[in-house]
């Protein structure tokens, strides 16, 4: 398993070699037994086009920036959502935005998009803030705190209020439980070379099953309910303006496609904000001169009121934070995706049905973009230098091309308002021995938690 700091060696030349493998399984056990370090190999080892294989899978680990942006942007119609990692979770997400394709995929990309305006964000803000607020004043000074599964329930309620309006506290208990059921499950299936059908009856599969239906029941009831309502045109969360959406041809979304929407942007959305907030904790406790940097930022700003919407881009040091977290733990490790048609790359043909892997954390980690690659570092991102600096896809933590992740700019508002929250509430130092390990399901999870001693900050006057 790849360690939270691991020695980086750049990369060589590449000259489009890659691993033998095993026969028949080719480097599934390789990649199964550490994906991250599996992948930082490859690139170091042989450089920025590197094939291989997972069982019968033709694999493409690339690197290359021209061969990146072709693949997620100028021939993107070509390199769909690669089966080998989709396959195991269509039961989960069915033809939400996460797995669909082609025209359905462009429709319900332009429905969905609206809720995701500047001026609907600013509406959710309070929301944000009071949430933050409630979990953090649950700790007292000196406490040991697990900070991740707090983070998780954080945005979890964030993301039950802002896309379906609810705070109640059962709903929220049972999604909590079963989405927690439901990640297990896909980082089991994530590290198989091979399909095994829902229906067989493993344990794993027996709670993932189990874990989609009482989702689904809550999701089910809510939508019922939210169609009663008269007053559907004046709601502003999430789901009511799905519901409300019509596309081109004037009809609304059947009740399986919202379904499927929902849930997408409830798991999808609120375990990736939960995970760059809890890997930023970690870094910061780490870094105690970064935290009071923090500190001193937000107070400034807000002096002791409530961080806003408005905020956000005066928390310069709060945002670069967050950015460098995810460069570092990107919640996103790795896109994937599956050539339809024969393509080429450096002038080699490649053939249809290879699957491309393009991973953030090696891109991120690339001494060649960013100086001091492994340090916690927020003061690069600070006058935009480097950002103009940077080859496109250099730094990714939301994707990118036209499936960057919808979200992106409401995870990032939420992620800084509820940072600045909890800054301005208490600070942190790490528990020695107890540093989390990256692991890679379908995000970037902290294997072990985020462990923590709070020290709670009196409010200034």
């Amino acid at each position: 398993m790849a360690d939270i700091a691991p020695q980086y060696v750049a990369p060589v030349t590449s000259h489009e070699a890659g691993p033998r493998g095993l026969p028949l399984l080719g480097s599934a056990l390789d990649f199964g037994r550490d994906q991250l370090g599996f992948l930082e190999a490859l690139s170091r080892t042989y450089g920025d086009v590197v094939p291989f294989r997972i069982g019968g899978w033709p694999c493409l680990l690339i690197g290359d920036m021209a061969a990146i942006e072709n693949i997620l942007v100028k021939d993107h119609q070509n390199f769909i959502k690669n089966r080998i990692i989709w396959r195991h979770v269509r039961a989960l997400f069915g033809q939400g935005l996460l797995t669909s394709e082609g025209e359905f995929w462009h429709r319900q990309r332009r429905l969905a998009a609206p809720p995701f305006a500047a001026r609907q964000i600013a509406d959710y803000g309070p929301d944000m803030v009071r949430i933050t607020r409630r979990i953090a004043s649950r700790w007292t000074d000196d406490e040991i705190v697990d900070f991740h599964p707090a983070m998780m329930e954080l945005s979890l309620r964030i993301a039950a209020k802002t896309l379906f309006d609810t705070e109640i506290a059962s709903d929220i208990e049972t999604m909590e439980f079963a989405t927690d059921d439901l990640v297990a499950e896909m980082a089991a299936r994530f590290r198989r070379p091979f399909l095994i059908p829902d229906w067989v009856p493993l344990p794993g599969h027996l709670r993932y099953r189990r874990a989609i239906r009482e989702v689904e029941d809550v999701v089910a009831r809510i939508i019922f309910e939210r169609s009663l309502d008269a007053d559907l045109e004046n709601r502003r969360d999430f789901l009511s303006r799905m519901m409300l959406a019509r596309g081109d041809d004037g009809h609304p979304m059947s009740e399986t496609q919202l379904r499927d929407e929902a849930l997408t942007m409830l798991l999808a959305g609120h375990e990736t904000t939960a995970l760059a907030l809890s890997w930023t904790i970690e870094l910061l406790g780490r870094n105690p001169v970064s935290w009071q940097l923090l500190v001193n930022e937000v107070d400034d700003v807000l002096e002791n009121r409530d961080v806003t919407t408005e905020d956000v881009e005066r928390l310069e040091y709060a945002e670069a934070v967050v950015k460098e977290a995810m460069r570092l733990y990107p919640p996103a490790w790795a896109i994937g995706r599956e050539a339809k048609q024969t393509f080429t790359i450096r002038g080699k043909r490649w053939p249809a049905g290879t699957t491309i892997f393009i991973s953030q954390w090696v891109l991120h980690r690339d001494a060649r973009h960013f100086e001091d690659p492994l340090a916690f570092h927020p003061e690069r991102w600070i006058d935009g230098t480097l950002e103009k600096r940077l080859p496109r896809f250099a730094y990714m933590p939301f994707g990118g091309g036209p499936r960057i992740c919808i979200g992106n700019r409401f995870a990032m508002i939420e992620a800084v308002m509820a940072l600045a929250t909890v800054a301005q509430m208490l600070t942190t130092t790490p528990v020695e021995g107890r540093a989390p390990t990256p692991f890679p399901s379908i995000t970037l999870r902290p294997q072990g938690g985020v462990w923590a001693r709070v020290a709670t900050r009196p409010k200034r006057h």
